[in-house]
């Protein structure tokens, strides 16, 4: 860690050179699964200065405001040297690439996507601290965030929260719309930081959720309109306990979830340092990295411009089709989700046994509990574009959703620790490390995919880019072709082996081609 003397200071040096040789963005090789996949030349590469003022912003706080010494977002641009410890062979990795740690630059993403971030950890590890610089670093003073942070307590009401009405206008009031209330300051704040959550009253969870999901608060029929802003809720504990249970909805809005690591005790020198010179962080931050309203806004327009290839999609398409099917949930082929389980008071355990005799090591969704939800999906392709954006590139690459998921689903995808997977030899540690569950869950939907030769060979995707191309002047004799050809696929898997998830989103895609060219056929039969 740097000295403190320099710590008001940020480097004139380039934080991440431009990346050096071509790449074509569109294609996606094998052997990229095993190295950064989104080298581009100088004059590809992002030249603007919001990206850069993000990396410097990372790394004065890795480097002066955080002590966080971990390098667990890894990336490889050449083969790296690793090494294994003690009698379970435990590997470390030196990467080879700039790598990040995820305490600080979740966050950062998290700011500059404007999304809701969950950080937990033991009492003592920060998290308040890392919300705090996150605010300053949108153009806030240190006594306006302290003012604008919410702490959890359990006499917390709707009124402690948002605001109260105005005593005279309450007595004076014919009509509800005629009580004036006094809001909070902190519903206007473009950051907004509610340290211990868990601890809020289920009634007030509820009013909370309204701020976060639809940027509204509401009391006596009076609503305020909050502004868009990025969130950071905190808990000491990762089961989503405290003195009150966390309501599923409010759970189900956070998009990415950190962990305070521990203090390594190899820099206790810092520590040191801060108390002998009295240096306070939220004190130091320097101007050159505070970012005003606007350059938030153009941030987040190059973010969304950052492109997702369509090969990269499909592996993405493929990782996430593993988890909602579960075929004894229903009779019907739509129903046969692990929602319309949770649905009814049946658990998912006690039907599990009749999942027709498949693989329960082999089948992924035998991992989890639910599936990927329509936001879940969406909030993972925003930081796949926002990790992109951060490192100067722009597109995704394999890496980029390879590190960022992990952290994005690490609530969303609820863990199944009966899987038969987790009784595998060094399989067990995966119950209780979410990030590396999640890393590997990928690592072998890839390799299934790769299998499957799915990049070559995609009969779904196929005719899903011959639709696309719209159905104006096609015959009924071209339908017609189609629909055999689709139902063709379909015999030739019925005819197989095991039903799994990536299957069933596969099936239900077909029926709906098949279907969309039913229509059009009665459509052209009806003209003619």
């Amino acid at each position: 860690m740097s000295q403190s003397h320099s710590a008001d200071q940020v480097s004139q040096a380039p934080t991440r050179p431009p990346s050096a040789g071509a790449s074509d963005a569109a294609e996606f090789d094998v052997a990229d699964l095993y190295r950064d996949a989104s080298a581009v030349t100088a004059s590809e590469a992002s030249t603007s200065a919001h990206d850069e003022k993000l990396r410097q912003a990372y790394f004065w706080v890795v480097n002066h405001g955080i002590i966080s010494p971990f390098y667990d977002i890894e990336y490889n641009d050449a083969p790296a040297q690793s090494y294994s410890f003690g009698d379970q062979k435990v590997r470390v990795t030196l990467p080879s690439e700039q790598s990040y740690s995820s305490y600080v630059l979740l966050p950062l993403l998290n700011l500059a996507l404007r999304r809701r971030c969950l950080l937990v950890g033991g009492p003592g590890r920060g998290k308040t601290v890392i919300a705090k610089l996150m605010g300053i670093l949108s153009g806030y003073s240190l006594t306006e965030i302290r003012q604008g942070i919410q702490h959890g307590q359990p006499q917390m009401t709707v009124a402690d929260l948002l605001g109260n009405p105005i005593p005279s206008t309450l007595m004076s009031a014919e009509t509800m719309d005629e009580v004036r209330i006094a809001w909070r300051k902190w519903l206007s704040m473009r950051i907004k930081i509610i340290d211990e959550y868990n601890r809020i009253p289920t009634r007030t969870q509820s009013a909370l959720l309204t701020v976060m999901a639809d940027n509204y608060a509401e009391i006596y029929d009076q609503v305020y309109e909050c502004p868009e802003a990025a969130w950071y809720l905190t808990a000491n504990d990762d089961a989503g306990g405290g003195t009150y249970q966390v309501i599923e909805a409010l759970s189900d809005r956070i998009d990415v979830v950190v962990k305070a690591l521990h203090f390594n005790t190899r820099f206790l020198d810092d520590l040191v340092l801060r108390i002998e010179e009295g240096v306070r962080p939220e004190t130091m931050v320097p101007e050159e990295i505070i970012f005003t309203e606007a350059e938030f806004e153009e941030m987040s327009r190059q973010i969304r411009k950052v492109k997702l290839p369509r090969k990269l999609r499909r592996r993405f398409e493929f990782f996430a089709s593993h988890f909602e099917f579960f075929e004894p949930g229903a009779r019907q082929f739509e129903y046969m989700t692990k929602d319309t389980v949770k649905l009814t008071d049946i658990e998912l355990q006690s039907l599990a046994g009749g999942d027709s005799g498949k693989d329960g090591v082999a089948d992924l969704g035998s991992q989890t509990r639910n599936g990927l939800s329509v936001r879940a999906l969406m909030t993972c392709i925003a930081f796949m574009k926002g990790m992109a954006y951060f490192r100067g590139e722009d597109t995704v690459s394999y890496e980029d959703m390879r590190q960022i998921l992990p952290f994005v689903l690490h609530d969303k995808l609820v863990q199944e620790p009966d899987s038969p997977y987790f009784e595998q030899t060094n399989h067990g540690a995966l119950r209780t490390d979410k990030v590396s569950w999640i890393r590997t869950l990928l690592d072998l939907s890839s390799q299934e995919f790769e299998r499957l030769n799915l990049d070559a060979d995609d009969p779904v995707g196929a005719f899903e880019i011959e639709f696309e191309k719209g159905l104006e002047d096609v015959s009924a004799r071209e339908v017609r072709k189609r629909m055999v050809a689709i139902e063709r696929v379909l015999k030739k898997w019925s005819d197989g082996g095991k039903l799994y998830g990536h299957m069933f989103d596969d099936i239900l895609k077909l029926k709906y081609l098949h279907q969309r060219y039913t229509n059009y056929l009665r459509w052209l039969e009806w003209k003619t």
